[in-house]
């Protein structure tokens, strides 16, 4: 019997599952209320004898199950609004008259309880991401603290490249003059 009712929701899982996306599958109605319909002829078949009017599964299936109080009525919004680039999408107007006509536009919207304000934006870095940009800068900045604590820098300075008199010197010809004792 358990595996009836484990079978039923992994199916029913499948029809409602978010990788319709993948296969262009539209979700309807009618897929969902068959879905629902599933499940509620497996617990038919596992309690004959039907369920209590007070048992959550089918308080359920009756759509009179209260919520209040509970981390899952969080999750329910009655009435709600679709958000697209800062924009509320409005149930008059078609999706192409936000979007454009271009039939490959890959459309990301977020659904938010009416009347809501527009909802944040997305990172453009995941988490992992920062971590690995961070660590690639704290290497980057060892390794140049490292250079430059090997090198004082003045090194240069007595280098016959690094005089800025030297095109002078040698238009003048005073190239090699060494004032001193020798």
């Amino acid at each position: 019997m358990a595996e009836v009712l484990m079978k039923t929701i992994t199916d029913a899982k499948e029809m409602v599952s978010n990788k319709l996306t993948a296969s262009n599958t539209v979700l309807t109605l009618a897929t969902v209320q068959d879905a629902l319909d599933r499940l509620k002829g497996a617990v038919m078949i596992v309690y004959p004898m039907k369920l209590p009017p007070y048992d959550p599964v089918q308080m359920e299936f009756n759509n009179e199950e209260d919520l209040s109080g509970t981390q899952a009525s969080l999750e329910v919004i009655e009435q709600g609004a679709l958000w697209w680039a800062g924009k509320e999408l409005l149930p008059e107007k078609l999706l192409s008259d936000y979007v454009g006509k271009n039939e490959k536009t890959k459309v990301i919207v977020k659904l938010t309880k009416k009347g809501s304000s527009a909802p944040g934006r997305e990172q453009v870095m995941s988490e992992e991401e920062k971590k690995q940009m961070m660590a690639w800068q704290y290497r980057k900045q060892e390794e140049m603290k490292k250079l430059h604590e090997a090198d004082d820098g003045d090194d240069y300075y007595n280098s016959p490249w690094a005089n800025s008199n030297n095109l002078k010197n040698q238009f003048h010809g005073i190239g090699n003059i060494k004032w001193g004792p020798k």
